[in-house]
Order: C-alpha cells, then structure tokens, then sequence
C-alpha cells in the first residue's frame, strides 16, 4: 500500500515537471519572437565586410550593388591596384550569406522550416544546387572549380565555332575567287585559240597565194634535231623560235639586272673609298658616311631583287643571299688598300724605269762624246801630219 502510493506521489511528480519544462521552452520562444530575430557573429561580420548601412533593412538591389562595388574593387582580374584574391573570395561568402539569410526572413514559413530542418542537423538536398547552374557535385569549392571547368569548356567550344565559321566565310571567298579565275582562264584560252585559228587561216591563205615558194632550203628536211634526238620537236621550236626573238627567262633577266648592280655598287664604294686617304680626316668621314647611307639605299632594292630572283629560279642551289652592307665596305677597303699598293708598284716601277733610261742616256751621251773627241783628235792628228 505505501508502494503503490510512493508511486503515484513520483509520476505526479514528473508529470508536473513535464509542465514546468513545457511552460519555460513556450515562454523562451514567446520572449525570442516578441524580441526578434537575432544575428549571429558572423552574420553581423557579412553586412559589415559589404559595408551595409542597416543589417535589417537592406534590399536585394543594395545588397547587389554593394557586392558588385566591392567585386570591382578586389577581384583578381580586375586589374584595379587594389585587387585581392582573399578579400574577393571573403567579399563573395558574406554576399551569399546575406542573402541567404534575406531569403529566411523574407519567407517566414519557409525559413521556419529550414530552422526546424537545420535544428535537426539535416539540410534539403537540393540547396547546394540552386546556385553554380546546378553543374557540379561534392563541396561548394569543388563545384565552383567543376563549373568554371564548365564555363572554359563552353568559351572553347564558342571560338571553335566562331572559327569554323570564319573558316566558311573564307573558304566561300576563296571559291568565289577560284571561279573567277577560271572564268578569266577559259577566257583568255578562248581568245588564244581564236589568234591561233585566225594566224592558222592566214598562213594556209598566204601558202594558197604562193608567199612562201621562194624562202630558202624549200623542200628541204629540217636539221633541228641533230644535237638532241630524244628533245621534243614542239618543245624545242618553241624555244628556238624564242631564242631567235631574244626572248629570256624572267630569272635570268632578274639574275643578270642584280649582276650589273652589284657591279655598279661595288665600283661605286671603290672609287669612293680610293679617293679618299688611309687616315681619313673628319671631312673625309663624313663625306665616307653620306656615300655609304646612299649605299645602303641601294642595297635595300638589290636585296628584293634578290627576294623576287630566289621565288623565281628554278633551281635551289642557284638561289642568291641577301648582300650586306658591312661586308661590302670591307671588300671595298681592302679593293682600296690593294689598289694603292699597286698604285705604289706602279709608281716604284716608273721611277725605276726613268733611273734607267736616265742611266743608258748619260751612257750614250758619254760614248757619243768619246766618239766626237776621238774624232778630233783624229783630225787634228790629219792636219799635222800634212
């Protein structure tokens, strides 16, 4: 009997501490929502590091442009002197945080439950994707890293496109072009053949008329083959008929113009630089220094001569380099200091040569007068004896 009412005694007991409880947790909710929300630490540190004015207040559209400021000012390529990549990537976290929490208080139901779900230490599984076009998976950090991955992937496929595209264009211009070149082709082999049927008619009217019975070696076999045999009669017409035209090859009359050129520049800075003494005076400086800029004029042309003869030659060994400067005023001192030395040869050589003619007329004199004083002699001898 006392058991039993023990027993009774204690569940009241704890029936009425179950009031309590129930009573203070109403209480505690009833004194949080008549005092409203209240920000956390790191909530309060995300309006200031936007530098919001009022942390309750505050709409979308400021929260935006204050990210935006903000983003202008410390993103890494931004290229502003006060880029930084840690406070941008602090400035991005509080701005999702913001609004994150705008979107809570913004939808009292919703952010009801969120709490109740975030008092039970769960999440909804779709949040994560709402944001980064729902690419990705795993960690914010790894599904900003996939979606950027994303993003790169997307700009080259965009320039992949816009070069083939441009490679279309271009290769729709490069038909356009091939087609009028093979109408002016067809045109210009229309025309030919057109001058070769007219020469045609006039050579058989001129041989119906009689015109070429009294040309020479008529009836006569041609000897055109007799150096080469295996030579290919159209061919070689066709180059013998050029030769006796004085036709010649584009190279070749390129090749010989650079020749004649060369020549000329060469003899130019030889004579210039012969004019002038070893140890040239300023004057002569400055008049060497005007010749070899008006020199190097020429080069310029002679070496896209060169350039035109090399796209032209047939042949890849006869193909020329270009000419420098440098090398051509050394070869004209040293044409210089060779030419004075046989200058002064030739002079050592004359003089040389007057010491001995001065030498054998001295001698002639001197037999000449021997001669005329042995002569006298003779005579007066002649006259004594008579």
């Amino acid at each position: 009997m006392s058991c039993t009412f023990q027993l009774l005694v204690s569940r009241t007991d704890f029936c009425h501490g179950r009031f309590l409880l129930v009573l203070s947790r109403q209480s505690l909710l009833l004194r949080t929502l008549s005092s409203g929300p209240q920000l956390s630490r790191s909530l309060q540190e995300s309006y200031r590091l936007l530098q919001l004015p009022d942390e309750g207040h505050s709409s979308p559209v400021q929260v935006k442009e204050a990210y935006l400021r903000l983003a202008k000012l410390y993103h890494p390529d931004s290229g502003a002197p006060t880029s930084d990549a840690v406070l941008f990537a602090r400035v991005e976290e509080a701005y999702r945080a913001v609004l994150a929490h705008q979107s809570k208080t913004k939808q009292p139901d919703g952010g009801k439950e969120v709490d109740d779900e975030e008092s039970r230490g769960t999440a909804l599984a779709h949040r994560q994707y709402l944001s980064y076009e729902g690419v990705g998976s795993g960690t914010p950090s790894q599904r900003e890293r996939q979606y950027r991955q994303v993003r790169v992937d997307r700009a080259s496929e965009q320039v992949l496109n816009y070069r083939q595209r441009e490679h279309e264009r271009a290769a729709a211009a490069e038909g356009a072009l091939v087609e009028r070149d093979m109408r002016q082709r067809s045109r210009k082999i229309k025309i030919t053949q057109a001058v070769e049927r007219l020469v045609e008619d006039l050579i058989q009217e001129s041989m119906a008329r009689g015109d070429f019975r009294n040309l020479s070696g008529a009836g006569k076999p041609l000897n055109k083959f007799e150096h080469n045999p295996y030579a290919d009669p159209m061919t070689h017409n066709l180059n013998r008929i050029l030769i006796d035209n004085g036709y010649q090859p584009p190279w070749v009359v390129t090749h010989r113009d650079i020749r004649e050129t060369t020549a000329h520049i060469r003899k130019r800075l030889l004579e210039g630089r012969a004019r002038l003494s070893d140890p040239m005076s300023p004057k002569e400086s400055s008049q060497w220094e005007q010749l070899c800029a008006s020199v190097e004029e020429e080069l310029v042309k002679l070496n896209k001569m060169v350039d035109n003869y090399n796209l032209v030659v047939p042949m890849l060994k006869m193909q020329m380099v270009h000419f420098s400067l440098s090398r051509e005023i050394e070869r004209a001192v040293k044409g210089a200091h060779q030419r004075r030395l046989e200058q002064q040869r030739e002079r050592e050589k004359e003089r040389e040569r007057r010491k001995e003619d001065k030498k054998r007329a001295n001698a002639l004199t001197k037999t000449k007068n021997t001669k005329q004083g042995l002569m006298s002699w003779m005579k007066s001898l002649r006259w004594l004896k008579l």
